[in-house]
């Protein structure tokens, strides 16, 4: 059996360029996924042929892929092209980034900050390949505890830092719109590798860092 060709980021960039780009009346994203749109709205009783819905398939389609789109992202790749040696021993601390992410069981979004610290091993990262890393895993189906961890996860082992420590909090739809109903609500997870995990005190130093 050939093995099923792997999504690139170059292909991601392409298709999702014209995500951003006002369509044409006739314009079509991706056949098979407008299609399973509009037959989703025939089944809940919509009419995808109205005026309003007429380009909702052409837009949900173009919504989900950039959603997704952390399928086709590597941690490791985003890492990696942007590590420099420096002799720092100091805790690196990126607070408040910002991410949105979907539920895995109702696919209804998810969002929050997530706040990242390491203590560098001869080896720092662009700060905002800190974040890029969280989007990599955010634009996923999604638990919130996974995600955490696999930000945690990439990080530690892509950066070889002494520790690493992630703490998201967010507010999930599927919570506030359906079931319980409690739109105050919200969830904070953590994951805390290395010396945050073995040493009180630098766990508590980055807990402070994030409250201050």
């Amino acid at each position: 059996m050939a093995e099923k060709p792997k999504l690139t980021q170059v292909f991601a960039q392409s298709h999702y360029a014209s995500s951003f780009e006002a369509e044409s009346e006739d314009e079509v994203y991706d056949e098979r996924k407008e299609a399973l749109v509009k037959g989703m709205l025939t089944e809940i009783g919509e009419d995808p042929d109205r005026e309003g819905l007429r380009r909702t398939p052409l837009r949900v389609a173009k919504a989900m892929d950039f959603l997704t789109s952390g399928y086709s992202m590597s941690a490791e790749e985003i890492i990696k092209k942007a590590v420099f040696e420096e002799d720092v021993k100091e805790m690196v601390v990126v607070r408040d980034i910002e991410f949105y992410s979907m539920c895995e069981h109702h696919m209804l979004p998810f969002f929050g900050h997530a706040h990242v610290g390491y203590l560098p091993n001869g080896k720092v990262v662009g700060l905002s390949k800190v974040a890029r890393v969280v989007d990599v895993f955010a634009r996923r189906l999604q638990v919130q505890e996974r995600l955490t961890n696999q930000v945690a996860d990439a990080l530690m082992e892509h950066l070889g830092a002494h520790g690493v420590a992630v703490v998201m909090e967010a507010s999930h739809t599927c919570m506030m719109m359906r079931g319980v109903q409690k739109q105050r609500s919200s969830t904070v997870s953590s994951a805390m590798r290395g010396a945050f995990d073995t040493d009180p005190r630098t766990r508590s130093e980055f807990i402070s860092f994030i409250k201050s």
